[in-house]
């Protein structure tokens, strides 16, 4: 039995936060209706190429809507409305995330749902949050990135803003909503009532940051960028080695000190302007070029294998490829072909009792689930 075998979700949504939130919960055994718009359905489902087997939607949309299934329903007209009201009445959470303020001009905004379905766990999921001069403006995964703060610190210092390659705050507002959702239904087992869970990109973007933050209000200091190192532990970046680039983390002090046996320079370990984390930090601009012009002198496998030995982190720079061919990605077996389709996807990064769950259902047509779900609607 999965965790949440019992447990009816309506999403409301697309693109890609409440559609993986939906994933999620569908993946862990809740039956999660997608309520789709009758013109098309998610845009997301023509984010492409690539596409699926069906030529017109995209491996996109596959990943992040696999084991739901879709009714359409014309959220502006009052028999519609209506139906969805009916499905919030079997229902233990909903999900949105459309545009800020379409719920509430629609009537199906969180404190109308909660007075008529008081059950309900009703998931909000906003651009800039329920409250503040920004809560009704619409918002994408690098527009939060950069109004968050996170391309600041992100990159080399002579770059210009770079932000992450994932869609990083799209992604965990979906599980921040998951954590909430799932909260919130713990604490309706004891009272009976379901709540209002509000997530957006921009406090995820904060969370991200947050120790950046943090810093800023103690010091009045601006953080900046460090290219591939960290702020406050060195060395702990990237190095380029005789051949291919290697990523180097020793964390702490004994870690430091095995490092720098690895590098044939034992004495840095012991050296006063290297020996502490605060004293590697304050003389960074000196130890790292002593450390890449060491590292530049063998190969990238030879670093491994000495410092792996030595129990020093380390790790080489994958691409996509080098990461879906490795060893460790085959163990951890986290790609499943969804049923009908055969597409290959990553699934959920959750295991229950050693087993990861897999999709019962694959990633449905738009409105494939009217007759079943809606009965013939």
């Amino acid at each position: 039995m999965l965790p949440l075998e019992g447990v009816r979700v309506i999403e409301v949504g697309q693109a890609l936060a409440g559609p993986l939130a939906g994933a999620m919960m569908a993946d862990m055994g809740a039956d999660v209706i997608k309520v789709e718009k009758p013109d098309g359905g998610d845009d997301a489902r023509l984010w492409g190429p690539p596409f699926g087997p069906d030529g017109g939607t995209s491996l996109y949309f596959y990943g992040q809507n696999r084991n739901k299934r879709s009714v359409t329903l014309d959220l502006k007209a009052p028999a519609d409305i209506e139906a969805l009201h009916r499905l919030c009445e079997t229902a233990d959470i909903l999900v949105q995330n459309l545009r800020p303020g379409v719920v509430d001009d629609l009537g199906i905004g969180p404190d109308a749902m909660r007075a008529r379905h008081p059950r309900l766990v009703y998931c909000s999921i906003w651009a800039f949050g329920a409250a503040g001069p920004m809560r009704l403006r619409p918002g994408f995964d690098p527009l939060l990135q950069a109004y968050g703060g996170m391309m600041s610190v992100t990159g080399r210092p002579e770059d210009p803003p770079t932000f992450c390659g994932a869609s990083i705050n799209d992604k965990a507002t979906g599980m921040f909503t998951v954590i909430g959702a799932l909260a919130a239904l713990r604490r309706r087992d004891i009272t009976g009532q379901g709540a209002i869970v509000d997530t957006s990109l921009f406090e995820t973007a904060v969370h991200w940051v947050e120790g950046q933050v943090n810093n800023h209000l103690a010091t009045g200091e601006v953080p900046k960028r460090h290219g591939t190192g960290g702020a406050v532990i060195v060395p702990y970046q990237v190095f380029e080695t005789a051949d291919r680039p290697l990523c180097l983390a020793a964390g702490n002090d004994r870690l430091w000190a095995r490092c720098a046996a690895v590098l044939g320079h034992p004495g840095w370990g012991s050296d006063p302007r290297f020996a502490r984390s605060r004293d590697r930090v304050e003389h960074k601009a000196t130890l790292i070029p002593l450390i890449a012009e060491v590292l530049r002198g063998r190969t990238r496998a030879h670093w491994i294998e000495a410092l792996e030995a030595a129990g020093v982190p380390c790790s080489p720079v994958n691409d996509i490829g080098e990461l879906a061919a490795s060893a460790q990605f085959a163990a951890v077996d986290m790609v499943q072909a969804l049923p009908g389709s055969g597409v290959r996807v990553v699934g959920l990064p959750i295991s229950f009792d050693r087993t990861r769950p897999r999709s019962a259902r694959g990633s449905p047509g738009v409105g494939e689930h009217n007759a079943e779900v809606l009965g013939g609607r």
